[in-house]
């Protein structure tokens, strides 16, 4: 049987194509986005995902709209270039919470661009304390309330509301678009406020067990009870204590799952998952999603996960 080979220079050649491609189609991607922010009536910095996801939503084609932290990057740990932060200052308006990313409210601060703070139109809720975190608090970048108001749907579309009115004070020209823009993505998430409201109505369990303290919002719209491994700082170690007390509460509640999440390393809640002989499972917080998601797809599967793990009819 005679072996087909394939020779050195027909590798280079095929190489040196696809290097050629992959230029092509990053050249053309780059292009892409600085035509748009070009052309665009705003130019726009969302600090992370939801942000991002309501900007793009409320703003249409009249927003160019890009992220400060990147899709698979944890957005606390996330660290803006010296280049991301010049470019910063020709941004029409950074969307950001405060005392979340001290880089973003660095880079704000250091070049003085219009920025919008989600906590001026959204009331946070106050952190949940632990004992075992008392070593961290210096380290603690929320302050003393919880920033994730995003995975409350209603609380999400009462911001977009916020931004839409932003975008028209910033670009009057446009004011009625973005104004309708921001009713229409008000109501779609009004309406997945409600499938959560129909779908989490009638459980066996309402205690969800969760790798940190993210779904505060969540639960309390829902009437669930979250019980964090961690609080609300996802790298936070728990102490032995708070371990054992995790593994006595899955016994006493009957509970069958401990939620993980995407960004966050899993081996704290899958060692007790183990430990207490129940399942880990995905619940996750949006603060970053893969490039064929969005906020919409990521809580429908949230959803999926809390009905399998709480029981629900």
């Amino acid at each position: 049987m005679v072996m087909k080979t394939t020779s050195p220079m027909t590798l280079s050649i095929s190489a040196l194509g696809a290097l050629a491609l992959a230029a092509c189609s990053s050249t053309e991607a780059s292009s892409d986005s600085s035509a748009e922010a070009a052309t665009a009536s705003l130019n726009v910095a969302a600090a992370f995902y939801p942000l991002q996801y309501v900007a793009e939503g409320v703003g249409g084609a009249h927003v160019a709209v890009s992220s400060l932290t990147p899709a698979g990057v944890e957005p606390h740990d996330v660290e803006l270039s010296p280049a991301t932060v010049r470019d910063l200052s020709n941004t029409d308006l950074v969307l950001f919470i405060d005392e979340f990313q001290p880089a973003v409210e660095e880079a704000i601060s250091s070049t003085g661009v219009q920025s919008f703070d989600a906590a001026s139109v959204i009331e946070f809720a106050e952190a949940e304390e632990h004992a075992d975190e008392e070593d961290h608090a210096e380290e603690d970048d929320h302050g003393s309330s919880d920033p994730h108001f995003w995975l409350d749907p209603t609380l999400l579309a009462d911001y977009a509301v916020a931004v839409g009115d932003e975008f028209a004070t910033l670009d009057p020209d446009n004011a009625d678009d973005y104004t309708a823009n921001a009713a229409a993505l008000a109501d779609e998430l009004r309406g997945l406020d409600e499938q959560f409201s129909t779908g989490l109505a009638m459980c066996e369990r309402t205690d969800m067990i969760t790798a940190h303290e993210a779904f505060g919002y969540l639960a309390r719209a829902y009437d669930l009870d979250q019980i964090g491994i961690a609080g609300l700082e996802p790298d936070t170690e728990p102490s032995p204590a708070r371990m054992r007390e995790i593994h006595d509460i899955i016994e006493e509640t009957g509970a069958t799952t401990v939620f993980t999440e995407e960004l966050v390393s899993p081996k704290v809640a899958e060692s007790i998952a183990q430990d207490a002989g129940v399942e880990p499972a995905i619940l996750d917080p949006i603060e970053s999603v893969a490039s064929d998601d969005d906020y919409r797809s990521v809580m429908l599967r949230n959803l999926d996960a809390l009905r399998a793990a709480l029981a629900c009819e």
